[in-house]
């Protein structure tokens, strides 16, 4: 599993695999009953202490997204569509509600903010960036 993970990020190193692996599991690039690679293995190829990924495939149990099966390993959970889009709302609401109170402060109106919201995903469905 190719993850891409950076020390200078100042999110934590299990947090960044979590993120990346749940995103996988909800963009359904990870399959239901889908195997993971061990602990082991995945500290060894992504040059992470295996407390790290630990820590990682923790969060992700904890949140229903994959389990565990003594002997056997970790596996991608069978969730419902309903409940993946649920994670992925709670998560997005998580990662923009600072941005929006920040921007707000910062003395955007909300009227700007949709602006600029609307102009990334226009800018997102033609392939592109701002």
């Amino acid at each position: 599993m190719i993850l891409t993970l950076s020390e200078l990020s100042q999110e934590p190193l299990h947090r960044q695999i979590s993120r990346q692996i749940r995103t996988r599991i909800l963009a359904h690039d990870l399959t239901d009953d889908e195997p993971l690679p061990s602990i082991r293995a995945l500290a060894r190829d992504q040059r992470v202490s295996v407390i790290t990924v630990q820590r990682a495939y923790e969060d992700l149990e904890r949140e229903g997204l994959i389990r565990s099966r003594p002997g056997m390993g970790f596996f991608v959970m069978a969730i419902p569509e309903k409940r993946k889009h649920a994670v992925a709302l709670e998560r997005f609401t998580t990662a923009i509600t600072p941005i929006i109170e920040e921007s707000l402060r910062a003395g955007l109106g909300d009227e700007q903010l949709r602006t600029l919201f609307n102009r990334v995903l226009r800018g997102n469905e033609h392939g592109g960036k701002q």
